[in-house]
């Protein structure tokens, strides 16, 4: 399979850096912006979304695609997210391998699915179902979380990997959120790293956690710590360069804080690429 093109080292953007884009001030490599914020008619949110895609690239994150749960999929949903796309062609579209509504009620929250063969072949269904709506493949993030199923038969990677081979779509994947679970429930996140197909890797993600003392919490609403780097340096190694983009959605720094996080990423990508060709 045929990676995306690789944009660079990219920041997600919020709306304490809307003035910063709207005065052009916002400069990355690309940028990612949660998709539900702009699935409006008109206004000062698409205003800006329109300068940021005449400054970089972007791409489209979404949290509400609820592509995990037992109901239909949301027809008005996806009405307006095919409106954004068609309107702003963003590089590619990505959510979460995850449920989050039941009854026709959001949780507003990134809830986990059992680790089943059951699970695996209805989540494929979904994503396929939505590609072909779409004109297009996405790419499914895996969550964090906070609680594990009796019913799981295997890992996580081997799920998401299943998922992402039987639905042909690619992968988000987010490094914090594989150390944040492999501390919540025991594994190593190497193993995790290992077990994913490399061709599907099409984006990576960077936050930083909490601790509430008994498990880690995806809060994003600091730096990545050593721990995050130093797997996102052992995903390059495997994956070679990837897409990155920095997470913050609380606490959120100045502009350029996130562009400094960025270039470390950057830093960590070209470090680790040298000492391989070195080494061949």
């Amino acid at each position: 399979m045929q990676r995306l093109r690789h944009l660079g080292h990219g920041v997600g953007l919020r709306s304490r850096h809307f003035a910063d884009v709207l005065a052009g001030r916002a400069r990355a490599d690309w940028f990612e912006v949660i998709s539900e914020n702009f699935m409006t008619a008109g206004g000062r949110l698409l205003k800006v979304l329109t300068r940021a895609r005449e400054t970089a690239p972007i791409v489209l994150h979404g949290v509400s695609l609820d592509i995990g749960g037992s109901g239909p999929l949301n027809a008005d949903y996806l009405i307006a997210l095919e409106r954004l796309i068609d309107r702003f062609e963003p590089v590619w579209v990505s959510d979460h391998l995850c449920w989050g509504a039941h009854g026709g009620h959001y949780t507003h929250d990134l809830l986990p699915l059992p680790f089943t063969p059951e699970a695996i072949a209805h989540v494929a269904t979904r994503i396929r179902q939505v590609q072909d709506r779409l004109r297009r493949r996405i790419l499914i993030e895996n969550i964090s979380s906070y609680l594990t199923y009796r019913h799981s038969t295997m890992s996580e990677w081997e799920f998401i990997s299943a998922i992402a081979d039987k639905a042909d779509c690619g992968i988000l994947l987010d490094v914090n959120n594989i150390y944040v679970n492999s501390r919540n429930h025991g594994f190593d996140p190497d193993d995790y790293l290992a077990g994913m197909p490399a061709d599907r890797i099409e984006q990576i993600h960077i936050a930083g956690h909490s601790t509430d003392g008994r498990m880690l919490i995806d809060t994003h609403d600091h730096p990545p710590p050593a721990a995050v780097w130093r797997l996102y340096a052992s995903a390059v190694a495997i994956f070679g360069a990837v897409p990155t983009l920095i997470e913050w959605d609380d606490r959120i720094p100045p502009f350029v804080t996130l562009v400094a996080q960025a270039d470390h990423a950057r830093r960590i990508e070209n470090e680790v690429l040298g000492a391989r060709a070195r080494s061949a």
